[in-house]
């Protein structure tokens, strides 16, 4: 089945009925036409605009697959439930290729590295407890990674990154000085490093996004939803995952969405 009618599918199907329970909107004509309903407009952008939002997952070696696989499948969802397009990709730094997750799934990747053409970049966690294995370490001793998400920056663009993935931007430098979280087993890392740690689910400081451990990827993935899409598509996405956001979002301003 195609993406458009797996969307359209999908919307009829539980749009309707989840997303319009959980939601308390009236399922009407709009509504039995697929048409899911329209998200609060979040800041800087219109509801419906023409520019998809762009979500790059980063890929390595050893990354961990719930750290991969939870952040992707919400966004990956979210534009059942918008107006507004949603581009999701999985990414890796050599370019496309198959790459071997934690737990041995193998991977491919169809996309190289092009931050540039993301509005947020997302990177997961992996192997931390194994220094000598593919994973975080790996990436870390390699340094190319941690250097090209240094190169990243750049006006429009988050950087986000859940669990020991929030170590490859201490790596970059990225943490430092600024407020942020990560598996409890690193904690004491990502402060030696020079992070800020706030003892949240999820560290929302503008530009960057940090999430705890492995399951915080979707909290992660479903408060960037709320950020940039609106409330209406983070609850549409709640009850069609069965699934509660968990934990305290720790922000540095006014809670947007």
């Amino acid at each position: 089945m195609n993406r458009v009618n797996r969307r359209t599918l999908l919307r009829t199907a539980t749009a309707l009925g989840a997303a319009g329970l959980a939601t308390g909107v009236t399922t009407g004509p709009a509504a039995a036409r697929g048409t899911a309903p329209s998200p609060a407009t979040a800041p800087g952008r219109a509801a419906g605009s023409g520019d998809p939002l762009r979500v790059q997952v980063v890929l390595f070696p050893g990354v961990e697959e719930l750290d991969l696989a939870a952040p992707y499948e919400v966004f990956s969802a979210s534009d059942f439930f918008t107006d507004r397009a949603v581009d999701v990709r999985y990414v890796a730094l050599d370019g496309p290729g198959t790459i071997t997750a934690a737990f041995g799934t193998t991977l491919r990747v169809e996309h190289g590295w092009a931050p540039d053409e993301a509005d947020l970049l997302v990177v997961p966690g992996g192997g931390y407890a194994r220094r000598d294995d593919p994973g975080v370490w790996a990436e870390i001793r390699r340094g190319a990674l941690p250097r090209a998400l240094a190169d990243a920056r750049r006006p429009g663009l988050t950087v986000a990154a859940l669990c020991t993935g929030v170590m490859l931007l201490s790596a970059a430098g990225l943490t430092r000085g600024r407020p942020c979280t990560t598996h409890h087993r690193a904690r004491a890392d990502l402060e030696r490093q020079g992070g800020v740690l706030k003892r949240a689910r999820v560290v929302d400081d503008g530009d960057l996004v940090t999430a705890g451990g492995v399951t915080s990827g979707l909290d992660l993935a479903l408060w960037l939803v709320r950020r940039e899409l609106g409330v209406d598509a983070a609850l549409g996405l709640e009850s069609m995952l069965e699934y509660e956001a968990r934990g305290t979002v720790w922000t540095a301003g006014p809670p947007r969405g």
